[in-house]
């Protein structure tokens, strides 16, 4: 539908913003191919990644609306983002099914947020983590881009500690106690996770808050 609308998009490369934090914006950006992210910047150029962002996932759904963004945006992979302008959008809410998909979209990416709040505020480092991988491999899985055991972590440790609040030193310890516990294996970006469940309940992972099994049903 969306390269029916405005074909392949632009292409940005790693680390390329999608759209600036105090920017604003005349459309709505869509990740077709790739992988991105949210982020704040703190005054002492600190960066806090506030959400992932997987093909198909609306950046900014209704940036236009707003005097600037209140946070940024970036590709962590190299992207193909679409741009939507209020004319499309306005199009795709005259269909009440996709008008239904769009309020579903920005419900999840709330629903996210909350539980993200609580990874970092109640969870150890090494929970934080694997919350983190747990939700990579659900989300990437639904987009066909991980097995049932299996992804591509596209991110660096850094980007990871600025995920969960943690240090690149702490990051790559909660990393080692995950392996040491052999919760996880790695060989360069390739994160096997030897037992899912054995994971998901180290990390008090519980994938409702994602809400794809609804989602389905809904449209099933």
């Amino acid at each position: 539908m969306l390269h029916a609308v405005v074909g392949r998009g632009k292409s940005l490369k790693a680390g390329e913003d999608i759209v600036r934090e105090g920017d604003h914006t005349d459309v709505v950006h869509v990740i077709i191919e790739g992988h991105g992210f949210r982020y704040k910047t703190l005054p002492d150029g600190k960066r806090q990644i506030i959400g992932y962002l997987v093909p198909g996932d609306f950046c900014d759904l209704y940036g236009f609306l707003l005097d600037k963004m209140d946070h940024g945006m970036a590709a962590r992979t190299p992207c193909q983002v679409a741009q939507l302008t209020e004319d499309h959008i306005l199009m795709l809410t005259s269909r009440p099914a996709l008008a239904r998909a769009l309020w579903w979209s920005e419900l999840v990416n709330g629903s996210i947020l909350r539980e993200w709040l609580v990874n970092m505020g109640r969870r150890t480092p090494s929970a934080r983590v694997a919350h983190i991988l747990c939700e990579l491999l659900v989300r990437l899985q639904v987009v066909g881009q991980a097995t049932a055991d299996s992804f591509k972590l596209e991110l660096s440790q850094s980007e990871l500690g600025d995920t969960v609040g943690l240090t690149t030193v702490s990051v790559n310890r909660a990393l080692q106690r995950l392996r040491g516990a052999n919760l996880i294996q790695s060989s360069g970006r390739e994160i096997v996770i030897p037992d899912v469940p054995a994971l998901k309940a180290f990390a008090d992972f519980d994938p409702g808050y994602l809400h794809f099994r609804q989602d389905r049903e809904d449209h099933s």
